[in-house]
């Protein structure tokens, strides 16, 4: 019966084993087998080793076998991480006195809008910090008239005016001061016409025009009314809100001085030091404006921090809001002063992003494959973004549709700085590592692809033995400044910038420590730099040479990248490969 159970696999099994067992035996393999385990093997001799004392057993923890949940017959969790897991807690501290730790590496950020809260890594408060700050100094309030009529239609119509409106009949009300310019609500007369020039607003009371490339600002010489004065903030009235911000428009202008400052005044204070980023600085920036003291700074890593040095809303502490809507380093920053609610970075792999305060993102404006060295924007254009790509071209971008308007092969090599002159916006400076920095007018660029050397269309031309990391305009447009690694600061002068000459300096650094670059003071006599030696270098433009050198105890780092408060006299920012910033401030 259990043969014929069997089924046709385990007999054709049986048969294959039967088959195996007989060609073994007719090879007598078993014998020979038991031939060999019979034969004696010689005896070995026991090696003696010294005996040393019974070690301590370590104390053995229990072994924990992890099995999952498929290996115990569960469903799976479908639960998943946490809301509040975060896959890089390094966070930055809110004080200045504590210290960072190392972050991750980078990664690739995806090329698309990011938000303000997942960008943000600061370790307490939350994002809306800064978007409240920003906020409270951009935001415009409405003028008195328009809460006082009530009758005023809620839609914008155009007003139709039966009868010419005189210009003469124009005048400036206390009430409106520095807001609007109304027209007289008496009715004009037979009367009016004969003493028109008697009735006539006087020369003080007439707007005054500025340069063309300057913004505009109104100016009255009476006392009761309220001045605007360039670099500064309007006279507080009732009508400003309680946290001290003015309802006035803020206007921006650089701060003009009658003589010039002594840089021996400029003290370092142990209250004016903080970690903002946790690796090395590449751009450095203060927010155009006097209501509130911001430095802006750009790291190797891709982020953006904000220092605020004089925190206002009762803050003891300074605060430091950081964020990383990049992923490579911050080649450049530009913060337009008629939009403070704005801020642009560029970065090396050609990703260019704007800050938008309003709707709380880093949005994607540009994105190239040459990279983005470099960054600047002209002082009466707030729309319009020029940025130097490593292939040397220059590129102009419109900041609100995101296309490029005009490229220009400019260099050689990449363009590493931008810059226009303040008292013509149309001149324009580049610096290469092609050796060589050219002022431009934007007016007549005829650079064209195939032009072997397009810095001979330039209007000037300064060459050097080696790479060219700066060229600045001096606060007035008179002079420029550039700084090569030949070990020169290069200084050109006259109506034309036909007078040229050298200042020689040690602008050596070494891996670790980003290249130095000579910035202007608040005047066109002064230049400040970085030495290895860690302190600040001051040149003299007239003397043509170090004059002053600027040493403090609390400088624990080299600074290589500078900034002067355009509006702040006597306030300089000096950032490190640290992460560290310093602000110097004139004593008198």
């Amino acid at each position: 019966m259990a043969t014929e159970q069997m089924t046709d696999y385990e007999r054709k099994r049986l048969e294959n084993i039967k088959r195996n067992s007989e060609m073994m035996a007719s090879l007598k393999i078993h014998s020979h087998l038991s031939d060999l385990s019979s034969a004696k093997k010689h005896p070995r001799e026991e090696k003696s080793y010294k005996q040393t004392s019974a070690k301590k057993s370590k104390v053995e923890h229990p072994i924990v076998i992890r099995r999952s949940l498929r290996i115990q017959e569960l469903p799976p969790d479908s639960i998943g991480l946490p809301k509040s897991y975060n896959e890089s807690p390094v966070k930055t501290p809110k004080s200045k006195t504590m210290r960072m730790s190392s972050l991750p590496e980078s990664h690739p950020l995806p090329l698309e809008d990011l938000s303000l809260e997942l960008t943000y890594e600061g370790e307490e408060g939350s994002h809306l910090a800064l978007v409240e700050k920003l906020d409270r100094i951009t935001r415009k309030t409405k003028s008195a008239d328009e809460n006082d009529h009530s009758t005023s239609p809620k839609k914008f119509e155009t007003i139709k005016v039966e009868e010419l409106i005189d210009p003469c009949s124009l005048k400036l009300e206390h009430d409106n001061a520095a807001h609007v310019v109304s027209r007289s609500s008496r009715r004009k007369t037979d009367s009016d016409d004969r003493n028109n020039h008697s009735n006539s607003p006087t020369k003080s009371e007439r707007l005054k025009l500025e340069d063309p490339t300057v913004p505009r600002l109104l100016k009255m010489e009476n006392d009761d009314i309220a001045h605007i004065v360039p670099g500064r903030s309007p006279r507080r009235t009732k009508s400003d809100d309680e946290s001290g911000h003015s309802n006035f428009p803020t206007e921006f202008e650089r701060v003009k001085l009658e003589k010039p400052i002594d840089p021996r005044s400029l003290k370092l204070d142990h209250t004016y030091i903080a970690r903002v980023v946790p690796s090395r600085i590449f751009s450095i920036r203060f927010f155009p404006t006097t209501e509130m003291t911001m430095v802006v700074v750009g790291n190797k890593l891709g982020h953006l921090g904000f220092w605020d040095v004089r925190p206002q809303n009762g803050q003891e502490e300074d605060v430091v809001h950081l964020y990383r809507p990049h992923s490579a380093p911050i080649s450049g920053i530009s913060v337009h002063p008629f939009t403070l609610s704005k801020v642009y970075s560029s970065c090396y792999d050609g990703l260019l992003r704007m800050m938008n305060i309003e709707r709380e993102k880093f949005e994607l404006i540009h994105s190239g494959s040459s990279g983005s060295f470099s960054l600047a924007q002209r002082q009466n254009d707030a729309n319009s973004l020029y940025f130097g790509d490593g292939s040397g071209g220059l590129n102009m971008l419109d900041a609100r549709s995101g296309n490029i308007l005009s490229c220009w092969p400019l260099h050689g090599g990449r363009v590493n700085t931008i810059d226009f002159c303040p008292k013509n916006s149309n001149i324009m400076a580049t610096s290469s590592t092609d050796g060589a920095a050219c002022i431009w007018d934007l007016r007549n660029m005829n650079v064209k692809v195939e032009d072997k050397h397009p810095e001979s269309k330039a209007l000037f031309t300064l060459k050097h033995a080696r790479a060219v990391h700066s060229a600045y305009f001096s606060p007035s447009g008179s002079c420029l400044a550039t700084t090569s690694l030949d070990d020169t600061i290069g200084v050109l002068s006259g109506v034309n910038y036909e007078d040229a000459f050298m200042i020689p300096h040690d602008n050596w650094t070494n891996r670790w420590v980003s290249s130095f670059r000579a910035v202007w003071g608040w005047d066109d006599t002064h230049l400040y730099i970085g030495n290895m030696k860690r302190r600040i270098d001051v040149l003299s433009v007239t003397q043509k040479k170090v004059v002053y050198k600027i040493e403090s105890s609390n400088m624990s780092a080299i600074p290589c990248r500078y900034d002067a408060h355009p509006c702040n006299v006597g306030m300089l920012a000096g950032a490190t490969s640290g992460g560290q910033v310093y602000i110097w401030t004139a004593s008198s």
